[in-house]
């Protein structure tokens, strides 16, 4: 059976436990991504019963985490399917990452204490990351520290938490591992922010440059903001439906100050200290190929 397929099914058996129908019913609607942190922690910590536990717990962790996203975005999609506050209402998707959270934190309890520690940790650092997501889009924000804050808390903690879990499973040095998933967790994000305005609206699933529009100051525009003559105007254009006139000045002006290219080479850069921190260890081939695979693109 491939690996992943097992992960699926640990989750499935985590909520049979709960004995109600309409927990797996929900589990076979959530659109299932690229499972990047089980990918990581398999990839460290080989194929074991421990390291498949642990895996679904993070799945797990992270489902219901984009659950309670959906219903603060109001998005009706969820990975190209539509999500579960879409076919039922907010309640439902509210309650069903209830369930999945208490779920993998009753599976953690059973597991070696410093893995879940370091996971349910990550935990509260992912809902201070979310909460601190909102609140920026109130207004314009122009503090580089609160953005790198706040997406370490979002995306990269948890990541870390993985890579850091798996190390402990098997022996490795697990401080080498948490910079790597750290770092590849603050790279995935920057490339997701700069992916928003280089990629076009049908690659996306998703409006082009919707971040903006949405109160998202990301890594390009605060590069931007450093740089360009008509800061007021740039501030004009903030949590605006841009027309194209507005949204050809933006592309113009990252072009011009090469804010855009040097927010790619920042987050090629975070890439690199991924690959510095476990370029010595034996498995260090095929994390090295994951961090390359992300940061070696077309943007």
């Amino acid at each position: 059976m491939e690996v992943l397929q097992r992960v699926k099914n640990q989750i499935r058996d985590f909520l049979e436990v709960c004995s109600y129908e309409k927990t797996l019913h929900l589990l076979e609607q959530l659109a299932t991504g690229k499972m990047l942190r089980s990918k990581l922690i398999l990839k460290i910590a080989g194929e074991s019963e421990d390291s498949i536990k642990l895996c679904a717990v993070v799945e797990m962790i992270h489902a219901a985490s984009l659950l309670h996203d959906d219903v603060i975005d109001e998005a009706d999609t969820r990975r190209g399917k539509p999500s579960i506050n879409a076919l039922y209402d907010n309640k439902t998707s509210i309650m069903f990452g209830d369930i999945l959270y208490s779920r993998a934190f009753t599976e953690l309890s059973q597991m070696d204490k410093k893995v879940a520690y370091h996971v349910s940790n990550a935990v509260t650092e992912l809902s201070i990351g979310e909460m601190m997501d909102v609140d920026l889009t109130e207004s314009f924000n122009s503090s580089y520290d609160k953005y790198f804050t706040m997406i370490y808390k979002k995306t990269a903690s948890l990541i870390e938490a993985s890579a850091r879990s798996a190390a402990i499973l098997v022996g490795l040095d697990d401080e080498k591992y948490a910079n790597y998933g750290k770092n590849l967790g603050l790279a995935f994000q920057m490339i997701d922010d700069i992916l928003d305005i280089t990629q076009d609206s049908q690659t996306l699933g998703k409006p082009a440059m919707l971040d903006f529009v949405e109160g998202k100051v990301t890594i390009p525009y605060l590069y931007l903001y450093d740089r360009v003559d008509d800061k007021d105007y740039l501030k004009s254009l903030y949590k605006k439906k841009l027309n194209e006139v507005e949204s050809n000045w933006i592309k113009e002006s990252f072009k011009s100050t090469g804010a855009l290219s040097d927010a790619i080479e920042e987050a090629k850069k975070v890439g690199l200290e991924a690959i510095n921190s476990i370029k010595d260890e034996k498995n260090s081939i095929e994390l090295i190929n994951i961090m390359k695979a992300m940061i070696e693109r077309d943007f």
